[in-house]
């Protein structure tokens, strides 16, 4: 019985090695490279010199990537925090609201809707809204129309308002996911908890506080860890929109790293970045996860 146990589990792991290879060639060598290249001076082109610390002594006295850090924690409110919060409401009100009073068709069309921009190629994406947010581009065009063009903003053009404008376009972007993963979750919520609220006289957004958002913890936990992670290493949006300027204005580690790597072919010093900003990933993933294993068990 035992010989056959262990025959039944070894034939199991079979089935593993195909992604523990890829994983090892995909992910553990390229980031065992890459943490080595940190520790060089390096063009890309002949023998990297080995330089120790040097390249993490520069970057932690190194303000421009401070103040690009400074700037991912703005995009991890775009990206994390503000969609989630939004897309909370915007799964409730689809899935309590429109599909009761016009059906669970109405409701999957609006989240198709809502979801759309995760589809949409980044490109694509950032294309449009560069024409949208031109100092000639459509919002100041129809600012202008409604008697509001004093409002008009070079958007993606003026250091004080780029950061937001892009903040706002990553929360565009982002909006569909959590609505999709909420919305699915509401799937398993206890529907005698919602008829029991509604009995003692619950408001909607009665039940929605102290119904709804109990019930989906799991999934806020995994959509504030992935958006999170999404943020801190976004990289897209920032090079279709902006390029990280104006001087520096939307700069984030991970474009910054991309900088080093290929415009300044510094490449042991944009590994470093890329190596701390690795590192930050994987203990705010740790803490993550111990929280939610904490909070699972209370």
């Amino acid at each position: 019985m035992i010989a056959r146990t262990v025959r039944e589990r070894g034939s199991y792991l079979l089935f593993l090695i195909p992604g523990a290879l890829l994983l090892v060639a995909v992910i553990l060598v390229p980031f065992v490279m890459n943490v080595g290249i940190s520790f060089t001076r390096w063009q890309g082109v002949g023998d990297p010199k080995w330089t120790g610390l040097d390249n993490y002594t520069r970057l932690f006295g190194d303000s421009t990537f401070w103040s690009s850090f400074q700037h991912n924690l703005a995009l991890v409110v775009a990206m994390a925090i503000l969609p989630t919060a939004a897309g909370l409401v915007i799964a409730a009100a689809l899935f309590d609201v429109i599909g009761r009073r016009f059906g669970q068709r109405a409701a999957s069309v609006l989240r198709a809707c809502v979801y759309l921009p995760q589809v949409l190629p980044i490109a694509v994406a950032g294309i449009v809204w560069s024409w949208i947010l031109a100092p000639r581009g459509a919002l100041n065009e129809f600012l202008g129309a409604v008697g509001l063009g004093s409002l008009g903003q070079n958007w993606l053009g003026d250091p004080d308002v780029a950061l937001w404008s892009v903040m706002g376009v990553l929360v565009w972007i982002q909006l569909g996911y959590p609505v999709v993963i909420f919305m699915a979750g509401m799937q398993r919520a206890d529907l005698s908890l919602y008829e029991a609220a509604e009995l003692d006289g619950a408001s909607w957004w009665g039940r929605f506080w102290h119904v709804t958002v109990p019930q989906l913890r799991p999934e806020v936990f995994v959509v504030l860890l992935t958006c999170t992670i999404a943020a801190l290493k976004v990289f897209g949006p920032i090079y279709v929109l902006t390029r990280g300027g104006p001087g520096g204005a939307t700069n984030v580690p991970s474009y910054f790293s991309f900088q080093n790597f290929f415009e300044k072919t510094q490449v042991g010093y944009g590994a470093a970045i890329a190596t701390v900003l690795t590192v930050l990933i994987l203990i705010l993933t740790t803490v993550f996860l111990k929280v939610q294993n904490r909070g699972e068990r209370t």
